[in-house]
């Protein structure tokens, strides 16, 4: 079995025109690679109605709910991460719930607060409740602030982390820009943190590192939306790992770090 953390879809209010052949092709594309199941999110209208990083309330149920009629289209192929904007706690908190109960199988954090900050502790709260992960967009040794996002790096998501011994948080796309040494420094002592291999970086030595930094238990294999590394990646894992670690970072750990039942069981 192989399942990707870390995947993306999207809906006729997106940008895209061709929404319908991009999922189509993410499927197709996930078929060749191998992927049992796709853990996905929509962000929203991806910055089409409100930005992608700031999704208003209004746009964040359309989005949530064109992943969960996907998730009921492809039962088999697709789980959801419920997309939220802590900015708007009720209304955060309300959609978590909802969308919980409808399938979905965690909590999507993009680039709307640091991760350190108290607005995030009432999403924690939840997912410590429901025992859902949280994967939280990472900026890898963030220097500056961003245009159009609050980006955070790992040593804000490991403060948070802290604060909710109980939640499982996994770190989005090691690979997706930036400094991912000084990521791997700080994960070291966060035990409930574990490390997304996604993003189209595929530096010399990056795997080695994620491996020596935390061990194969907390390493989860995605893709994002550039899947060829994703692909390159997996290869690689498949040359530096032996058969059951290499099982762990396919979809063991995933299945253990998600709630229970929400994948096959072999």
């Amino acid at each position: 079995m192989l399942i990707d953390v870390h995947a993306h879809f999207y809906h006729d209010r997106t940008p895209r025109a061709d929404w319908r052949e991009r999922n189509a092709s993410r499927l197709s594309a996930g078929a060749k690679i191998g992927i049992t199941i796709h853990v996905a999110s929509i962000l929203g209208s991806w910055g089409r109605t409100s930005p992608t990083y700031f999704p208003s309330p209004a746009d964040l149920p359309y989005g949530n709910d064109a992943l969960l009629a996907l998730q009921r289209e492809h039962p088999d192929g697709i789980r959801g991460y419920v997309t939220v904007n802590p900015n708007y706690t009720a209304h955060a908190r309300g959609e978590i719930v909802r969308c919980l109960r409808a399938g979905m199988i965690g909590i999507k954090l993009a680039a709307s607060r640091r991760a350190n900050d108290p607005l995030l502790d009432p999403i924690c709260e939840l997912a410590a409740e429901h025992g859902a992960p949280v994967l939280q967009h990472v900026w890898q040794h963030r220097r500056r602030d961003w245009p159009g996002q609050e980006a955070s790096d790992a040593v804000e998501l490991c403060a948070l982390a802290r604060r909710h011994p109980d939640v499982r948080f996994i770190l989005a796309h090691i690979g997706g820009g930036g400094d991912w040494q000084h990521s791997l420094a700080a994960l070291r002592a966060a035990a409930n943190v574990y490390v997304d291999l996604s993003g189209s970086g595929a530096d010399g030595g990056m795997l080695e590192g994620c491996v020596a930094a935390v061990g194969v238990e907390r390493l989860l294999w995605g893709s994002d939306i550039t899947m060829d590394t994703g692909w390159a990646k997996l290869r690689y894992l498949e040359h530096l790992l032996p058969p059951a670690e290499l099982d762990l970072v396919r979809w063991k750990n995933a299945a253990r770090i998600f709630p229970p039942g929400a994948f096959p069981s072999d």
